[in-house]
C-alpha cells in the first residue's frame, strides 16, 4: 500500500485556524496549538454573546419604554397590558424607537390605549 502524506489536508485545516487567529497577540496567532485553544474559546464566547446581546437589547427597550410611559403617568406593565388588550401590535423595539426619537408619536400611541 502506498504511503499517505498528509501535507495538503492538514495544512489547509491548520491554516484555517491560523487565519481565524489573526489579531491575537504573541504565540496565539503564530503557533497552531495556542491558536486552536484561543480560537475555540473565542468562538464559544461569540456563540454565547449572540444570545446575550438579544437579552441586553430587550432590557434596554423596556427601560426606554418605561421612562417614556412614566412621563404620561402610566407604568410600563399597564401600558403593555393595555396594548395587548386593544390589539395594538407594535413590538418593543419600535416602541423604544418612538420613545427615544419621536415623543409625539409615542404620546399618540399612549393616548390610543388609555
Amino acid at each position: 500500500m502506498a504511503r499517505v502524506r498528509r501535507g495538503f489536508k492538514a495544512r489547509r485545516r491548520r491554516n484555517k485556524v491560523l487565519k481565524m487567529a489573526k489579531g491575537f497577540h504573541f504565540d496565539r496567532r503564530t503557533k497552531y496549538r495556542h491558536a486552536v485553544q484561543t480560537v475555540e474559546r473565542a468562538l464559544h464566547y461569540a456563540f454565547i454573546n449572540r444570545r446575550k446581546f438579544k437579552r441586553d437589547m430587550r432590557k434596554l427597550w423596556i427601560v426606554r419604554i418605561n421612562a417614556a410611559t412614566r412621563m404620561f403617568d402610566m407604568s410600563y406593565s399597564k401600558f403593555i397590558g393595555a396594548l395587548k388588550k386593544n390589539g395594538v401590535e407594535i413590538n418593543r423595539k419600535m416602541l423604544a424607537e418612538l420613545a427615544a426619537r419621536d415623543i409625539d408619536g409615542f404620546k399618540a400611541v399612549v393616548d390610543s390605549v388609555k
